[in-house]
This record gives C-alpha cells, structure tokens and sequence, in this order.
C-alpha cells in the first residue's frame, strides 16, 4: 500500500497510519501473516457503513427539503448500495491499494465488489476515527456528493413528486403535463412531455415511455426553479 499515493489520490492525510493500513487489509492478508500485529478492515467496515449512512442522509435532508421521508429513503439506498460504493472505490483507484492474501489475489479478490465496496466503508470509519465527523463531510462533499448532484442517482428521485412539492411550498399553483411529441416504432418509441406551471412552461423531457418524459420534464423544470429561487 503506498500511503502518500493515496493520501493524494483521496485528498486526506491520515494522522494514525495503522488506521489507514487495517482500512485495505482484507482478511486473506490477516490469515497469511498471522505473526505480526496486523488487523483486517471488517471492525471499520462496520462502523463506516453507519458513518456513511449518517453523512448521506444528512446531506439530502438538508438539500432536498421537499422529498418525503420514503424517497429519502429510496435515494439513500442507491447511493450507499453496493455498486456505488465500488464505483467510488474504483474512481479513487482503492483497488490498487488493499493487502490481500495470495490465494485471494490470484482468484481476482483485488477487483471484487463486495471487497471493493467494504474497502471504501472502512476507509470512510478510519477516516471517522483518525479525524471527526466533519473531515468525513468534506471528503464526501469532494468525491460523493458532486454525484447526487450531477444526477447519477435520479432513477431513484421521483421529480414530478418534488415538483409537486416545491411548487406549494409557497402558493397553490397548477401543475400540468402534456404530451407534445411522439416518434419511432412501435417498438421503440420517443416520447416528448411538457411541463407548465400556472400556463407557463417550465420545462420538456423525453424518454421511452410517457412516465419517463414527464419525470425528466418536471426535472428540468425543477433545475429552473433553483435558478429562479436559489436560496428556496
């Protein structure tokens, strides 16, 4: 494991090095070098997959105020499900770090989802203890957060839910979806959908069914409410 190359690859410099060596350790190494001191990651995978949950739903409570309580839920799952921790694993290339056992190395245990996403868990609790909570926070802020953000994670956001929200958080308005356009085979078809509010229109998505069109037109829509209302 090289140390330096990751503190920079990750933007963080640990204080506690063994904190940071036991985060990539895997079992397999334990069991290969059971004469000296050395301990695996499972004890901080725990305690990080319960940091990790905390930060995430701290930040969607705080960023999306209109979302309910189950697709608050909802989103929180897909980002801290198993594919999207090793994606972030994998983006900050932790798979050339962690310490494993020979037979597990040869069995292809280095790029393992399961292993990959526990690696990032307990990097997140070694983080946790070699530091605070808020440390945790901007790690997350330079390599999670940007992500929900960008929309990585919008199959799991319900926007015409959100439109809907957001809308009446200061008066009654009217929301209405239509149709406009529909192209391509039967087998295969394009939908276009328009989103008004109060007869204005806010917002056109497409996709492969109605639903799908009226989602990405209400998120449109929702994109320029913010910029409209920025501090809403």
């Amino acid at each position: 494991m090289d140390k330096k190359q990751l503190e920079e690859r990750t933007g963080v410099k640990f204080n506690n090095e063994k904190l940071i060596r036991t985060a990539f350790t895997h079992s397999s190494y334990v069991n290969e070098h059971r004469k000296k001191d050395y301990e695996d990651n499972e004890r901080l995978e725990f305690l990080g997959d319960a940091v990790l949950e905390l930060a995430v739903s701290q930040y969607l409570y705080r960023k999306y105020p209109a979302m309910s309580e189950g697709e608050l839920t909802k989103l929180r799952a897909s980002i801290v499900c198993e594919p999207a921790l090793v994606n972030f694993a994998e983006e900050l290339d932790f798979s050339d770090h962690v310490l494993l056992g020979k037979g597990e190395e040869m069995t292809g245990g280095r790029h393992r989802p399961a292993l990959l996403a526990d690696v990032f868990e307990a990097f997140v609790g070694a983080l946790y203890l070699d530091q605070n909570f808020t440390d945790v926070l901007h790690f997350l802020e330079t390599h999670v957060f940007p992500k929900i953000q960008e929309g990585a994670f919008s199959h799991a956001m319900d926007f015409k839910s959100l439109l809907q929200e957001k809308v009446q958080q200061d008066k009654k308005s009217e929301i209405e979806y239509d149709i406009v356009n529909e192209s391509g085979p039967a087998h295969n078809r394009i939908f276009i959908a328009e989103v008004r509010i109060d007869e204005e229109k806010f917002g056109e998505g497409s996709g492969k069914t109605k639903k799908e069109a009226e989602q990405m037109a209400a998120k449109k829509a929702l994109r320029k409410l913010e910029r409209k209302h920025p501090d809403s």
